[in-house]
């Protein structure tokens, strides 16, 4: 990373452990209420945290998804409905700042997205077919220069809260399911009738109720891309490497306070081991894997990112589901670990240790997208595909 690279993230960080500070002290509230993190987002807003992947000559500051990786990291550690909000928010922009090259409409809204810290949200889950986001049963109709949209969209991350939403469908009626394309609707350009509460057990705060979405808009602000290409080569590869910062940033502060109890066991017997030495440092080897994986997706990333080619092949595509599968499986590990070194003070509500709102959080891991789904696919691309088994290849 060059001088201004670094000068950046370094901005970048202290801007975030500003916002995680004003998160985490609502992120007990933000939880029990299941309420919108509105105090994280507006401050997100005032630290122009929301625009800071546009490209600088759109307003932004280019910031790159290692950054951005980086501060969802911060913000998990504070509250993780806010960081999985952000997280999504910036998915959405890299299909943006990735596949609207040369297109003045998709630009513009980009300078908007930077100048007015625009939260975009995302609906691609759909009554009937779940979380295949590969496959649409609605379908976009284009009549003149006006399109139109309803789908039952099941989840919508923060619905009501987005000011803009980046929904999937069927590119029109008569295409097939995996013909498909993505288009951004403004908050005015669209209706939401709500059909699903959501009520969880974790990530309470990002309130993604379902909802018929009805929508009307210019054309033009269909991406120039198929959905196909978006998804392939920056949507996913967004996808689950800002979740696994997410998720790797709510096993840090889990991991956090199991430390903090193991050294105030310690300092009351300090002529022997606490008992859950040990553990925590099971613990410690878990996280480093799982940071060790993030790191290496993003440079995987990075380097793939020069050449679609290198995007859509199997072995990317392997490498990332790997990724999701991996971090989301192991947090829940290191949160376990945590739980059991802190005890009772870990399982109760209300005292410096408690991992509750961790570990219910971090169920949602393996459910987005559903990690049988992508063990399904990777499965079928490896009856075709050479797993690589070098260090550095």
């Amino acid at each position: 990373m060059n001088a201004l690279g670094s000068a950046l993230a370094t901005t970048l960080c202290e801007r975030m452990r500003r916002v995680a500070t004003i998160a985490a002290a609502h992120a007990e509230a933000v939880d029990g209420e299941a309420r919108f993190p509105r105090e994280a987002v507006e401050a997100m807003r005032n630290e122009r945290l929301l625009g800071c992947q546009i490209p600088a000559d759109l307003g932004g500051e280019g910031a790159t998804v290692a950054q951005i990786a980086e501060l969802c990291a911060i913000l998990g550690q504070a509250c993780a409905s806010a960081a999985m909000i952000f997280a999504m928010h910036h998915i959405k922009a890299s299909s943006l700042v990735s596949h609207s090259e040369g297109d003045d409409w998709h630009r513009g809204f980009m300078a908007r997205v930077a100048s007015e810290q625009l939260l975009l949200g995302s609906a691609t889950t759909e009554g009937g077919i779940g979380g295949n986001l590969r496959n649409s049963i609605c379908a976009i109709e284009v009549e003149g220069d006006t399109c139109r949209l309803q789908k039952d969209a099941t989840v919508i991350s923060y619905g009501l809260d987005a000011d803009a939403i980046l929904i999937t469908s069927r590119a029109h009626p008569q295409a097939a399911s995996s013909d498909q394309v993505m288009t951004v609707f403004l908050k005015d350009q669209y209706t939401l009738e709500q059909t699903h509460v959501w009520d969880t057990l974790g990530m309470r705060g990002t309130c993604s109720d379902g909802f018929l979405f009805k929508g009307e808009a210019p054309a033009r602000q269909i991406l120039p891309r198929p959905f196909a290409e978006i998804a392939a080569q920056s949507m996913l590869a967004h996808a689950h490497i800002l979740w696994s910062a997410v998720w790797y940033g709510i096993a840090a502060d889990a991991f956090a306070r199991a430390q903090a109890f193991v050294r105030a066991a310690a300092r009351r017997t300090p002529d022997q081991a606490p008992p859950g030495a040990l553990r925590l440092a099971e613990a410690s080897t878990l996280l480093q894997g799982v940071k060790a994986s993030i790191v290496a997706a993003v440079e995987k990333y990075e380097e793939a990112r020069q050449d679609e080619d290198k995007l859509s092949a199997m072995s990317f595509a392997v490498a990332i589901n790997n990724l999701k599968i991996a971090s989301s499986q192991t947090i829940l590990a290191i949160i376990n670990h945590c739980m059991l070194i802190c005890g009772i003070l870990g399982y109760k509500n209300g005292t410096p240790y408690s991992l509750g709102r961790h570990l219910r959080d971090a169920h949602s891991a393996q459910l987005m997208i559903s990690n049988d789904r992508i063990l399904g696919n990777t499965s079928t691309m490896l009856l075709v595909h050479k797993q690589d088994t070098s260090l550095f290849g």
